[in-house]
């Protein structure tokens, strides 16, 4: 079991930054796979950016790609979204997800993850 939580939502102009924050719970972090998501109200969760165990693997959905980076420290059982050149379509909310499981190449499909944090709210204003 691992309980995520995340951190560092708000308010911010279009071509601003805010890094997201989840702590995670536990004492096998280094074993997850760590995901990000959002949702906007009527649409389905949208995959963000993944990175796998070690950290040297990642992948954007091509939505972010250049303008947001994932990254994990499992030292401190948290995994980070920095989020650069912000803009209004990036508005959502956003949801940290785990998956101790096979990911393999599924690693954008929410149906790999199994543990899910409560969402932080990002929105930007143009």
């Amino acid at each position: 079991q691992v309980q995520l939580v995340e951190s560092g939502g708000g308010l911010v102009q279009a071509g601003g930054s805010l890094r997201l924050s989840c702590a995670a719970s536990g004492r096998t972090f280094s074993s997850y796979t760590m995901g990000w998501f959002r949702q906007t109200p009527g649409k389905e969760r949208e995959f963000v950016a993944a990175v796998r165990l070690s950290g040297r693997s990642t992948r954007y959905a091509d939505s972010v790609k250049g303008r947001f980076t994932i990254s994990r420290d499992n030292a401190k059982n948290t995994v980070y979204l920095q989020m650069n050149s912000l803009r209004p379509e990036d508005t959502a909310v956003y949801y940290c997800a785990a998956s101790n499981g096979p990911v393999l190449a599924a690693i954008d499909s929410s149906n790999v993850y199994n543990y899910w944090g409560q969402g932080t709210q990002v929105t930007v204003s143009s």
